[in-house]
């Protein structure tokens, strides 16, 4: 999918909203495991069709199927088969947060882009140039680099100073735009981060943001909006636990669909005000 694409969905269906299908085994309704076969897959299915109409992208944090071994796989493959032969027009993000020395990021980039055929891929960036490049040489794909996520630990490195007062997320924003553009790089920031979002558009003003952390993470929307959102929105906000545990018993789909309605109407009002039509 390509950045015009992108951004007409948005415009299409008033949303910038992201799904996080990180499916827990432990946690889904009980009554899906009783029958065998694939719960997770079942699982994802459901909350998939209940929640589509109102958001623009799904993200499947891949820990949650790798931890399954090969059956996770296999859930995870036909959740992108899924969402690519019923909604076809979605933005398919594997969180995966791969990078790693060029050869071995070649790999990965063919298993996630090449093989599994997913839209984007989150990729740590810290051991350099050589170490992302790879997956940039995918026409049409996107590179998602972690810049200033919403935990805890961020403080440790992320807000790190050099001497001249640049920090380590600056420095990564900075350097990984000469290595891509806006039509193929995007950057992860937690929605925690708050005012620090307005810092983050002074470096890249037209670059998309994956923004985990609305929800149960305790991330504001309006501040994301507020300090974060640009002409084309340059959003794509993501809620995982909010939504796809809305509800537990038997109708757990329709209270996921639910949850994401109203948060589609809340981002509605944002767009609305920026004036994005």
């Amino acid at each position: 999918m390509n950045r015009k694409e992108l951004i007409d969905n948005i415009k299409r269906k008033k949303s910038f909203l992201c799904v996080g299908l990180d499916t827990d085994i432990n946690k889904i309704p009980g009554h899906l495991s009783d029958g065998g076969g694939d719960p997770v897959f079942e699982f994802n299915k459901a909350i998939i069709d209940a929640t589509a109409d109102y958001c623009i992208a799904y993200k499947l944090n891949t820990a949650f199927y790798e931890c399954l071994g090969v059956d996770g796989w296999a859930s995870l493959g036909k959740t992108v088969d899924y969402i690519r032969s019923g909604y076809p027009d979605q933005f398919v993000i594997a969180d995966a947060k791969r990078g790693d020395i060029g050869n071995t990021s070649m790999m990965y980039a063919k298993t996630f882009f090449g093989e599994m055929n997913f839209d984007a891929l989150t990729v740590t960036p810290y051991m350099g140039k050589d170490s992302v490049t790879p997956f940039l040489n995918y026409e049409g794909k996107w590179v998602i680099v972690l810049a200033l996520t919403s935990n805890a630990g961020s403080n440790d490195f992320q807000l790190a100073e050099d001497s001249q007062g640049e920090r380590l997320f600056e420095k990564v924003i900075r350097a990984s735009q000469k290595w891509g553009d806006a039509d193929n790089t995007m950057y992860v920031v937690g929605a925690t981060q708050g005012k620090t979002f307005a810092d983050i558009r002074r470096i890249a003003p037209d670059s998309f943001l994956l923004v985990p952390g609305i929800g149960e993470q305790g991330g504001s929307l309006e501040e994301v909006c507020r300090y974060g959102m640009n002409d084309n929105c340059g959003l794509v906000v993501n809620s995982s636990r909010a939504i796809i545990y809305a509800g537990n018993g038997e109708d757990y789909a329709i209270e996921a669909g639910n949850a994401a309605s109203a948060v589609q109407k809340e981002m509605q009002s944002y767009l609305s005000k920026k004036r994005f039509n």
